[in-house]
């Protein structure tokens, strides 16, 4: 059977989209997702996202990791799939979907600048030589001196897979300070398990943890990450982070059609 998918990206962070509104995607053949993801031998992606009908919201999210397991939220492919529903004419300009972690609105721009709304933090918890946090997927965010040259694959797996958050593990990122409210993040995300250029829900929780340790009272974050730049807004009330927006570029890169 022949399914025709579409390739997106969002500041490095790479999708495979496939358009399954009629139910004709294998969402349980784990080995095939994966086989979708692999850089060598199938098209290439960090993750899979299918767009689904939904009853109550413009579609639904659905998301596999690169293993060819379906995970948490992730900001990044949720911002390329409001392009990508856009380019299916599901919607125009504004929208709101279900995913995993519940409800998102996003606004996508003439230019593809996709803002996404996301979860709401009420919990921030903050260690020594660490923070923990989850943005719609769980969040260890600590900060190193020379991220440049930082071993993120290395350090990054060691903490994924540590006591510290037993089997489930946890996505890991490191961040510098370039000054006020401008960091840069480097992610090593699970399920992936190594580096990736960007991570959506990654910068998300890096830009909340960085206001609620003090380094910076900014309630809008610039990041750089190694894909390019990406920015982050939010309210603060009663400590509790809402109105948290994710939001950057969402581009389309190519189309084609695979053999199942």
């Amino acid at each position: 059977m022949k399914i025709k998918f579409y390739k997106y990206q969002g500041t490095g962070n790479d999708f495979v989209m496939i358009d399954n509104r009629q139910n004709i995607f294998p969402k349980n053949n784990t080995k095939l997702i994966e086989e979708l993801c692999d850089r060598r031998f199938g098209i290439g992606a960090d993750g899979l996202i299918l767009l689904e009908n939904d009853n109550s919201t413009d579609f639904k999210m659905v998301y596999y990791n690169s293993d060819g397991n379906e995970s948490s939220m992730c900001g990044n492919g949720g911002r390329c799939l409001v392009a990508f529903a856009k380019k299916m004419n599901v919607i125009n300009n504004e929208t709101t979907f279900i995913a995993t972690d519940g409800l998102h609105h996003a606004t996508i721009s003439e230019n593809g600048i996709v803002s996404l709304q996301m979860k709401d933090v009420d919990q921030v918890n903050i260690n020594t030589d660490y923070v923990f946090l989850n943005t719609g997927s769980p969040h260890h965010v600590t900060l190193v001196n020379d991220l440049e040259h930082f071993d993120v694959a290395t350090n990054g797996a060691k903490i994924r897979y540590s006591d510290l958050y037993g089997k489930a593990g946890s996505n890991v990122n490191f961040v510098k300070q370039v000054y006020g409210n401008h960091f840069a993040v480097r992610t090593y995300e699970r399920g992936v398990e190594d580096e990736t250029l960007s991570c959506g829900t990654g910068v998300t929780a890096v830009a909340i943890a960085m206001n609620a340790i003090g380094k910076t009272t900014a309630n809008t974050i610039e990041l750089d990450v190694q894909g390019g730049k990406l920015e982050v807004s939010f309210e603060k009330n009663n400590g509790i982070y809402c109105n948290v927006h994710l939001i950057g570029p969402a581009t389309f890169v190519f189309e084609g059609e695979v053999d199942f």
